[in-house]
């Protein structure tokens, strides 16, 4: 049976317990053994990372210690994969910088705050994760993020919305999900999630985090099939 780890925590406000229960749920309806810890103890043992599937952080801000990330960076670079939404991952340990290139993008602002309605458009034909899915309206906060050029982009919403300084510059299309490699390791992000509800007011949002989340889980099989090493990414650590 494929494995997820799941550690949640960070501040309240953006509901990581409620978040961690819906995605545990949601990848135990799909075959999955799901377990949730509200320590980042759980990180401490590397080899001990390696038996899972996928690693979900649900930790807005907060900080970490550097070996738990480099434990994390390593097990991914083999294969596991990493999956999360908002500020759970991409809000986390903003003192962290191998977190934010791992993840790729950190969470600068959101306009307006709570409450913006706004599109989330899909980008068609970007990636099996949003096949059939179609464009779909949100209420929550709208995140800006400073984001790495190497992802692909599943999704984008329109800036600015509101007047900030921001207005000054030209709109722009804001990434909203996104993917990317790190070694042999898939990684999947969705800036929606600020409150558990949002994916029940918006089912194409859970949905597209569904099949992130899936997708990223079968990095370890998808490297396997390609014949892939991780021997030169560990090499490449170790001068690091």
């Amino acid at each position: 049976m494929r494995k997820v780890l799941i550690f949640q925590g960070g501040w309240d406000g953006h509901e990581p317990k409620a978040v961690s229960a819906r995605f545990a749920r949601l990848l135990e309806d799909k075959g999955y053994q799901a377990e949730v810890y509200d320590t980042q103890d759980c990180l401490k043992e590397a080899e001990r990372l390696l038996e899972y599937d996928l690693i979900i952080p649900c930790w807005t801000m907060g900080e970490i210690p550097n070996e738990y990330v480099e434990n994390i960076s390593r097990a991914v670079a083999k294969g596991t994969g990493l999956a999360g939404c908002h500020g759970g991952m991409c809000d986390a340990f903003r003192l962290n910088t191998e977190w934010q290139f791992m993840t790729g993008g950190q969470w600068v602002s959101h306009p307006g705050g709570d409450g913006q309605e706004y599109m989330v458009n899909i980008c068609a034909g970007s990636s099996p994760i949003t096949d059939g899915l179609e464009d779909f309206p949100v209420c929550s906060e709208h995140y800006y993020l400073h984001v790495d050029p190497a992802i692909e982009v599943l999704a984008t919403t329109r800036f600015p919305l509101v007047h900030y300084y921001h207005i000054s510059n030209k709109p722009v299309d804001m990434p909203v999900a996104w993917t990317k490699y790190w070694g042999n390791g898939r990684v999947f992000y969705c800036s929606l999630g600020h409150h558990d509800d949002v994916f029940d007011k918006s089912p194409n949002a859970q949905e597209l985090m569904l099949r992130g989340m899936l997708w990223a889980a079968e990095g370890k099989e998808a490297a396997e099939k390609r014949g892939l090493t991780t021997d030169r990414f560990e090499n490449s650590a170790k001068m690091y």
